[in-house]
């Protein structure tokens, strides 16, 4: 083998399978739509925990995906190893909210659309799902649920909260009860009138009930 035969070698011939350009323009869309994911998950974020990692992550998923697509579509034996490879990949971080999984795939769904070369549709396509989920992420609700514990000694005590939370609440359904050598205490899923909530002093001030508590609930937990 000579000098002139390493330059016409296979591993050097696909230097110029993609033109710097193309990867150029492709990573330098996949960075900027990564930048306005970033954005709009930080706009319409309300969990209990920002996790400004997890924000990078969003943009760092749309810049190697387009790498990955670049690749893959520039050679048919490398898309069929990289079928291969990443089959054995297991990833095991938690997701604690069904919205993290949405901007997780539309991050990824960004970089292969990049990859393959459909810009327009990248960029219009990101453009809608941010306007979408802005406005219904952050649309209130119209009603509030609540949670309403309240412990009572005997059941006269119960029967006298319970009428109490129906007269002055939308609705209200026990959800748990529990009854030992202490007294009972009862959980409630209540939908208020506005936000009227002196009916827990009143609840409160029942003869035989001890304690009451009343807390915003959206059926999410932090964990």
């Amino acid at each position: 083998m000579n000098f002139s035969d390493i330059f016409k070698s296979e591993f050097l011939n696909k230097v110029n399978a993609i033109s710097f350009l193309d990867m150029a323009v492709a990573l330098g869309l996949a960075f900027a739509i990564g930048l306005f994911i970033m954005a709009v998950y930080r706009r319409t974020f309300r969990g209990i925990m920002y996790s400004r990692s997890f924000c990078i992550s969003l943009m760092a998923m749309s810049l190697i995906t387009t790498i990955l697509i670049l690749a893959v579509t520039s050679n048919i034996i490398l898309s069929l190893g990289m079928v291969g490879a990443l089959s054995i990949v297991r990833f095991r971080a938690a997701i604690k909210d069904p919205l993290d999984i949405t901007f997780l795939f539309w991050s990824i769904a960004v970089g292969i659309i990049l990859g393959a070369g459909f810009i327009g549709l990248a960029v219009l396509g990101s453009i809608l799902i941010g306007i979408l989920l802005t406005v219904f992420i952050n649309q209130k609700a119209k009603d509030t649920p609540y949670l309403l514990i309240v412990n009572c000694d005997n059941e006269k005590s119960e029967e006298a909260a319970i009428k109490i939370i129906r007269d002055q609440t939308v609705n209200s359904a026990v959800k748990a009860k529990t009854v030992n050598a202490a007294g009972i205490e009862l959980t409630l899923e209540l939908r208020l009138r506005g936000a009227a909530t002196g009916f827990v002093n009143a609840v409160n001030g029942t003869d035989g009930v001890r304690n009451v508590s009343l807390v915003s609930f959206n059926g999410e937990y932090a964990g």
